[in-house]
């Protein structure tokens, strides 16, 4: 996915537990760290470290309420300086100002598909906002764009 190491931040009372056998698919889970932080500051203060040091490929934070301004320009200053990609995972209507994308991730309804999904580009600083409907590509370990004029696995064409 990032060809290093990926630092995965969540707070200590999250009950959800990350499944190495399912990142697996994704990239080898030996290449991820796990952090479990006592509040938000602290996550913050972890993933600016992580960021900042370039010794990571991604820093993925788990959140449970939206980054203020300040603290979220900070984040995205360290990302720069490390040249490290960070992603805030945030429940829908939270979020980050001062990121420079935020997604909206959701899975769709497919009886033969499990992979399908719609994501939506809802704030782009640089660019268009659009949705695409993906899918996850378990051999060549990547994400496919469906065609909006493709059949998706499961359909039955067009009526007629």
């Amino acid at each position: 996915m990032t060809g290093g190491t990926v630092l995965w931040i969540k707070p200590s009372w999250f009950t959800e537990e990350i499944n190495p056998v399912a990142l697996s698919a994704f990239f080898d889970p030996r290449d991820i760290i796990l952090a479990r932080t006592a509040d938000q500051t602290e996550t913050l203060a972890a993933a600016e470290e992580g960021l900042r040091s370039g010794a990571v490929g991604l820093v993925v934070m788990e959140m449970d309420k939206p980054i203020e301004l300040t603290p979220g320009r900070r984040l995205q200053l360290a990302a720069e300086s490390g040249r490290t990609i960070g992603l805030s995972l945030h429940p829908e209507g939270a979020g980050n100002q001062a990121a420079t994308t935020r997604w909206l991730c959701k899975p769709m309804f497919s009886a033969s598909d499990s992979t399908l999904q719609a994501w939506s580009i809802i704030k782009n600083k640089t660019g268009t906002i659009n949705s695409w409907a993906v899918r996850w590509d378990e051999t060549a370990r990547r994400i496919h764009v469906v065609s909006k004029t493709a059949e998706r696995a499961g359909s039955e064409g067009p009526p007629g």
